[in-house]
Formats: C-alpha cells, sequence, structure tokens
C-alpha cells in the first residue's frame, strides 16, 4: 500500500513544479587563474584612466576651482592708480606747408584742430620708476609740441620720439631716473589686452642710435593700444605701466587717420636694403605708418588726485 501523500502538499499533487534551488557555482581551485592581470586590464581603459590607476592623486576639494597663473597676480590684473596725468591732442593743417617759418614751435600751430583730452592713470605702485618719469615728463611739458609719428590701425599709436623740438620730438626733462625696470622681468608681467593701454615702449621704439648712445639717454617713448582687440604681439616686449581713464574716443579717432602704407615693391627693396647693410633703410623705415594729417600733443600735465588710489573705469 502506497504511503499516504503529505496533505500540506495535496493541493500540488496533480501540478507540482518544483523550483530548483539555485546551483552553486563550481569554486575554482586556482581564484588568481580568472583574475585580468593588471597589465592588461590598463590596456583595456581609457588613456585618462589608465593614466589615473596607475598615478592616482588625492582627492581634495579645491580641485574643482580653476587656480590663477602663477606669472600674473591678481595685483597684476588690476593695479592700483596712484597718478594721473593728461595729454592734449591736436590736428596742425598747416605744418607741412612751404611757406611755415623752419624750427617753429608745433605747440603754436595757429590753426589748430583739438581732437580732445586724454587722462592716463599710472600704476606706480606696481611700476615706481616708470611711471614717475613719465609723470615728470607731463608736469614739465616735454611732451608739448611732440608728434604722434606711428599709428598702426587696429592697434596702436606711438608718440614721444626723441630728438629735436624742432622736428616735433621730445627733449627730456633733467634729473629723470635711470629706469632699471626696462631689465626686470617683473616689470613685464601686465598684457595689451584692451584698448587704451599706456606702455613704455621697447620693442618698437624708434629712436636714432646716436641718441640711444648718449650717457644721458631716457627713453620717453610710449605707445597707447587702441582696440578694438589685444595686442598680444606686445606682450613681453613693452612695459605696461597706465591706462587711459578718459578720452578713449580720442584714442579711437587718432586710429581712424589715414597713414603713409610703402607699395610691396618698396617694402621688398628695403628688406634687400637691410640685408646688406645699408643704414639708410632704417631711416626709411620710420616713415612707414606716419599719419598723414600732423596729429600732435598741443599740451600736457600732472593732475592731482584726491584718492591715493584709484581704480581704472575703462567703457
Amino acid at each position: 500500500m502506497a504511503a499516504p501523500f503529505p496533505s500540506h502538499l495535496r493541493h500540488h499533487r496533480h501540478h507540482h513544479h518544483a523550483t530548483p534551488l539555485p546551483r552553486p557555482q563550481n569554486p575554482n581551485p586556482n581564484p588568481r587563474a580568472l583574475l585580468t592581470p593588471r597589465r592588461s586590464l590598463i590596456l583595456l581603459l581609457p588613456a585618462s584612466s589608465a593614466a589615473a590607476s596607475l598615478f592616482p592623486c588625492p582627492s581634495n576639494a579645491s580641485d574643482s576651482t580653476a587656480s590663477p597663473s602663477p606669472s600674473v597676480s591678481t595685483s597684476a590684473t588690476s593695479p592700483a592708480v596712484t597718478d594721473r596725468v593728461f595729454m592734449d591732442f591736436s590736428v596742425c593743417p598747416s605744418y607741412l606747408r612751404p611757406d611755415r617759418p623752419l624750427g617753429a614751435d608745433l605747440a603754436a600751430c595757429a590753426d589748430a584742430e583739438p581732437l580732445g583730452r586724454v587722462v592716463f592713470g599710472l600704476y606706480g605702485r606696481l611700476l615706481p620708476v616708470t611711471a614717475a618719469n613719465f609723470k615728470a615728463a607731463c608736469a614739465a611739458a616735454a611732451y608739448r609740441g611732440t608728434l604722434v609719428h606711428k599709428v598702426l590701425p587696429g592697434q596702436f599709436f606711438v608718440a614721444g620720439r626723441q630728438g629735436r623740438r624742432e622736428k616735433g620730438e621730445v627733449r627730456p626733462p633733467p634729473g629723470l631716473a635711470r629706469n632699471v625696470e626696462t631689465v626686470d622681468p617683473k616689470a613685464f608681467q601686465l598684457r595689451h589686452s584692451r584698448p587704451g593701454t599706456l606702455s613704455l615702449c621697447l620693442s618698437e621704439n624708434d629712436d636714432d642710435d646716436e641718441v640711444k648712445l648718449d650717457p644721458d639717454y631716457h627713453n620717453v617713448e610710449f605707445l597707447v593700444t587702441t582696440g578694438p582687440g589685444p595686442c598680444p604681439q606686445l606682450d613681453g616686449e613693452n612695459i605696461v605701466f597706465g591706462t587711459v581713464l578718459e578720452g578713449l574716443d580720442v584714442v579711437t579717432a587718432i586710429a581712424s587717420i589715414p597713414t603713409y602704407k610703402p607699395a610691396e615693391r618698396i617694402r621688398l627693396l628695403n628688406d634687400f636694403a637691410e640685408f646688406i647693410g645699408d643704414e639708410r633703410a632704417q631711416v626709411a623705415r620710420t616713415m612707414w605708418n606716419r599719419p598723414l594729417k600732423t596729429v600732435y600733443i598741443s599740451d600736457c600735465g600732472e593732475l592731482k588726485v584726491t584718492k591715493p588710489s584709484l581704480s581704472p573705469s575703462l567703457p
């Protein structure tokens, strides 16, 4: 006689499908044999992941914040203005007329057409020697009656070429300090990144060699960027020591004046003359990019600062 079916399983008597229990995996007698070697695993990862696995870096919450470049400090990107000077720019239509008296002072131009005033803010704390010399030259009216002798459209204009007064060139006042900042790498930190940047002209300086050989020579030539974009070719070669606080429209007006541009044939001949050592090549290049109108500094001077430190306010 068959044994009775258990009562608690009686309702599964005819439709019983027992669910098999999960079978344990067959243990590997050698567990290391199934592991992918670390060298092979790295080859399967992307380059960035592989580098991270080889050279793990400790996590740091400050990593998500980009740190500023060590070569440009916060004070270098937004230096304080300690001094202010002004320059009035004008156009003299009669400067090149044949009946103009020889050696006449350009500041006394009878038919001058004013362009306007530009107020410069100087970075006296960051560049004390360069700023002090420029301020002293303005206070002594050394730039009065001197030419804006070079305009590169869309980049900058240059003024303050040193030489003879009757030619519209600058005679520096006595007592200027020897500028040791021209050989100091820290003086070249600021960039020509926006219009209205005031810079001591070094790479673009075109003073005559005989002037530069003078033991009492002081570089007083300067340039002002006109925009609309930056001038990275000037970075690291010229010393930025100020900015335009007022009169950026005057800077733009100077930049819009047509200039002399030599033909390609003249440029090639000049390059050849320089190659063979002809000194006239450099003299000829001083005429390039000269404005076709006589733009000059009709007046200049120092403005007393009511606050010891001002922040540049550009449009």
